[in-house]
């Protein structure tokens, strides 16, 4: 009787392991009446590439069946018809010999108004946050996969380089602070699932493309954050990474293809020097070696090149944007990728929502390279890139000198000066991306300061010049450091975003005088730069310095912002001879600093570090 019931399960359990199994489908669900009619699934389970899948559904036909190199996946592409109606089907897996697996799978109606969404332009203001490090709040539900993870890193505050704890529920119940700032949008560094030795706090080693790290939450947490942030007027830009994965990921485990990686049998650094990229007289050698090396030991550099690995990363990022209504991408390492893989992806991203903005990491050190990047570039030999935004890596460079010295016959505000006179070399100098300081450079504040004149100076620059700027978290409250030591040391905590912590600057009475006088300041700029028509699109001219004073202004038909800094320590008389051409002698305008009227004189004296926003 026992060899009866033994023979019986076992020919139960021979049956199911039989069975083709499903470990997973990428994406997990997708929408009707998107514009491009193919829907890639990539498909998991041991042996599931044995199997062959079949669909009986009104409008959804399998158009091809992809065997990759490994058996333990199959990539199935479907064609959706555009009248197809929303609903859940069976995809059923046959091994051929009478064993079949059906699961269900959904398309959904799409979002009211998806078409037309997204975008940010010179009209916002970027807030970026490191949500290991900005706040941890009480999360609406457990993140139930924080016990699947192989190494679920607990916090350790001690460490500037270990996990902190931060989430999204804690940017999200510190809205009303983002919002009393004023800024007009946040940047959040990535959030996707990181499962690295060592915790990945800062989340560029993706390991799952399609989930929320449970550390930070959940993706619903992350839906409803976009959401409440909408509710404020306030835009969500998504940190995604292409470029590489992390070295825990299931794919580097067990390739797909072969192709799959870039040196998929050893680790081979990439050089960093993207000048490569540009240069008529590159080494084949040298150019490989930027683009398909490693970035890091722990982040294996991806081959944009296999066409099914392109396809799986364009629809991962409209995935994100139509599931949680993400107003815009900032792409880390944008130049490492493949050039023309990338420029695809932008395409396809905007054939979905053609008012979608994308802000690629081009870290160069010189004018020219970041042009070479942007759309419809000028000095660009091998083709349109179609990348929108590029990000102003040599204003980062130069503005801490530039700002904090004193501005002479080629000093100080000179250097400013000379920047913006390059700008001929870029397409659309308004879809600049325009910073300080980010999580990947020191502070812009290398110590905190006792005086903010210069300070006040560079923040009345960014917010006021040309392009789209971005503010690093903890700005407005003099946050200070540099990358000696570690990265750690430029990301610390904001102060009271964490329990038990003794201050809080996210209220004016944790706040010190001179954080307070920093957070009025850039607060009362960006709430006056909210809706301002003559900054966001606005013409710009602007005055050589002579004699320390560096004049600009934005003009939007017959509306004008002017600007007047004096770069020095000391005070200054000058002739207004040079600027009789944008304001004639007896012109009064209207100072929003002060509140005091400024009428134009022959001869003027600026105090020390003087600064004046002067409206018509």
């Amino acid at each position: 009787m026992r060899s009866i019931i033994t023979y019986f399960f076992l020919l139960i359990f021979t049956t199911l392991m039989a069975t083709p199994r499903i470990d997973k489908i990428e994406p997990p669900f997708w929408w009707t009446g998107m514009a491009n009619d193919t829907l890639q699934l990539m498909v998991y389970g041991p042996d599931i590439a044995s199997a062959t899948p079949s669909i009986s559904y009104p409008g959804v036909n399998i158009s091809e069946i992809v065997r990759p190199d490994s058996r333990n996946y199959l990539f199935v592409y479907l064609t959706i018809a555009s009248d197809v109606r929303p609903g859940t089907f069976k995809i059923e897996f046959s091994d051929g010999k009478g064993k079949t697996r059906a699961v269900d799978y959904t398309l959904r109606s799409r979002r009211d108004g998806m078409k037309d969404h997204g975008g940010f332009d010179a009209s916002d203001v970027l807030y970026l946050i490191m949500p290991d490090r900005f706040a941890k709040g009480t999360p609406a539900a457990r993140a139930t996969q924080r016990d699947t993870l192989q190494y679920p890193t607990r916090a350790n505050r001690s460490n500037p380089n270990a996990r902190h704890g931060g989430n999204i529920a804690g940017i999200d119940s510190h809205l009303d602070y983002i919002d009393s700032l004023g800024v007009t949008a946040v940047w959040v560094n990535p959030v996707q699932v990181n499962d690295m030795p060592g915790g990945s706090y800062h989340g560029y080693a993706t390991t799952d493309y399609y989930n929320i790290d449970p550390r930070f939450g959940t993706t619903d947490e992350w839906v409803d954050f976009v959401d409440h942030a909408h509710s404020r007027d306030i835009k969500v830009v998504m940190d995604m990474i292409f470029n590489h994965s992390g070295s825990n990921h299931q794919w580097f485990k067990d390739m797909p293809f072969k192709d799959w990686y870039n040196f998929p049998d050893t680790f081979v650094q990439t050089n960093y020097r993207l000048s490569t990229l540009h240069d008529p007289y590159v080494s084949d050698y040298d150019l490989a070696r930027t683009v398909d090396g490693w970035f890091v030991k722990s982040m294996p550099d991806l081959n944009q090149r296999n066409p099914h690995l392109m396809r799986y990363l364009i629809q991962n990022s409209i995935w994100w944007i139509e599931h949680t209504g993400i107003d815009g991408i900032r792409m880390d390492t944008y130049p490492y990728a493949d050039f023309h893989g990338m420029a695809r992806w932008i395409d396809d991203v905007e054939r979905e929502y053609p008012r979608f903005n994308i802000v690629g990491e081009c870290w160069y050190g010189n004018e020219g390279g970041e042009a070479f990047w942007q759309r419809g570039s000028k000095v660009n030999p091998i083709g349109d890139p179609r990348l929108p935004t590029v990000m102003d890596f040599v204003l980062s460079i130069k503005s801490r000198d530039a700002f904090s010295g004193q501005t002479d016959r080629l000093t100080g505000l000179n250097d400013i000066y000379d920047h913006l006179a390059l700008d001929y070399l870029f397409p659309d100098p308004s879809r600049i991306l325009t910073f300080l300081d980010n999580h990947d450079t020191d502070r812009f504040l290398l110590e905190e300061p006792t005086d903010l004149g210069w300070w006040k100076q560079a923040m009345t620059f960014l917010l006021t010049s040309r392009g789209i700027p971005q503010i690093y978290y903890g700005t407005e409250v003099l946050m200070n450091g540099s990358k000696e030591g570690s990265d750690g040391y430029v990301r610390r905590d904001m102060p009271g975003g964490f329990p038990g912590d003794s201050i809080s600057v996210f209220t004016p009475e944790g706040r010190t005088d001179m954080q307070n006088e920093a957070f009025d300041f850039l607060s009362g700029l960006l709430h006056w730069r909210r809706g301002n028509e003559v900054i966001a699109r606005g013409t710009l001219k602007h005055f050589m310095p002579e004699n320390g004073i560096y004049v600009y202004r934005r003009t939007l038909g017959d509306r004008h912002v002017t600007v007047i800094m004096n770069g020095n320590d000391s005070e200054k008389s000058v002739s207004m001879n040079p600027t009789v051409e944008i304001m004639p002698f007896g012109t009064q305008l209207r100072d929003i600093l002060s509140g005091d009227t400024i009428t134009i004189t022959p001869e003027m004296t600026f105090a020390p570090r003087a600064i004046y926003i002067l409206e018509n």
